[in-house]
């Protein structure tokens, strides 16, 4: 009878002791109440961010996101500008007329040297997108682009910086066992192919899709990022990040994670609904819709944050800053320019 009337009282203690509890949990409103003070945390205030892509992958997983804000479904409010070329971007970030932009991977760390840090990286965006293409079947391996021409845009970005470190890396020089025909965009390196002029080109997706769709014999003699994994060197070939200038990630971090969690979710659903996107795609000027709806499924789009981000680009630079510190800034980026990790 004394051991009942002993675990009768336990339990009974521990009745009131879970009641306590539940008094100290944050209310039903969301605000958390300071365990000091008794003050109540400030809310959660929206931003306004102007933010720019570039046509291509970079952009197209934005997609979900612009249309959601255009419909005021965000609790940011977000203006979007679709850009042919980062050298549109670039100026705009640095002077402060964006605050937040999709560029190519090294770039980024370029803008944060230039402007002493004040460039931060809060996502990759975009993993490997590059091919190299050929209206025939003479290459088979890196190796086979021996004495081979090879028509390229993007000289001193991504495009240039990959293929040369994956032919020194298999043995081969790229300024001597190679030719590489340097165009000013990638819709030059498809007319070459179009018209005969060359039979080997450099191309990302979505270009990839667009110079199949000229040349029905056109095929992918070389995965880029296949390749590069294949070297085992710990690092990952990336295309595009997105960045902000550091003021307004200090300004407002909390409206900066909502933007990750929108992006994020954009990406997602841009992944998982190929169609639906593809249609957006095309009705915001990215791509054609129906390239777009060809090419998505190897854009490679993703939104990796935190030390995921850390880790993936961080590996990237350092094999490009070996190649050639300029490319990078003249530097490897410090950890504050890795937002979240």
């Amino acid at each position: 009878m004394n051991n009942l009337k002993r675990w009768a009282a336990i339990a009974l203690s521990a009745l009131m002791m879970t009641a306590i509890l539940a008094g100290c949990g944050p209310d039903r409103s969301g605000a958390t109440p300071s365990a000091s003070s008794g003050v109540e945390e400030e809310p959660f205030t929206p931003a306004s961010y102007s933010v720019a892509a570039l046509k291509g992958p970079t952009a197209m997983g934005l997609v979900k996101l612009m249309s959601d804000a255009d419909a005021g479904e965000t609790d940011n409010d977000y203006t979007f500008t679709i850009a042919a070329s980062a050298d549109e971007i670039a100026p705009k970030l640095i002077k402060g007329d964006l605050d937040m932009a999709c560029v190519p991977a090294n770039l980024a760390s370029v803008l944060y040297s230039k402007t002493q840090g004040g460039i931060v990286t809060l996502a990759v965006n975009t993993l490997g997108v590059l091919y190299v293409v050929e209206n025939g079947n003479a290459v088979q391996s890196i190796g086979d682009l021996a004495g081979k021409t090879i028509v390229a845009a993007g000289k001193g970005s991504t495009p240039e910086y990959a293929l040369r470190y994956l032919l020194e890396q298999n043995g081969l020089d790229p300024d001597t066992d190679v030719t590489i025909d340097w165009k000013s965009e990638h819709a030059e390196c498809v007319s070459a192919l179009a018209s005969g002029e060359a039979t080997i080109a450099l191309l990302p997706q979505p270009f990839v899709t667009v110079a199949q769709s000229k040349l029905s014999d056109l095929r992918v003699a070389l995965d880029l990022t296949q390749e590069w994994d294949a070297l085992k060197g710990g690092s990952s070939l990336l295309t595009g990040v997105i960045v902000a200038r550091k003021e307004i990630t200090e300004e407002n971090p909390a409206a900066v994670d909502a933007f990750l969690a929108d992006y994020a979710a954009s990406v997602d659903w841009v992944n998982a609904n190929v169609s639906d996107a593809a249609a957006l795609i095309g009705s915001y000027d990215i791509v054609d819709a129906v390239v777009a709806e060809k090419a998505l499924p190897a854009c490679n789009i993703v939104c990796l944050t935190g030390t995921d981000l850390k880790t993936a680009l961080g590996g990237y630079l350092e094999v490009l800053y070996e190649q050639n510190a300029q490319s990078v800034g003249g530097a490897v980026p410090g950890d504050d320019f890795y937002y979240g990790a």
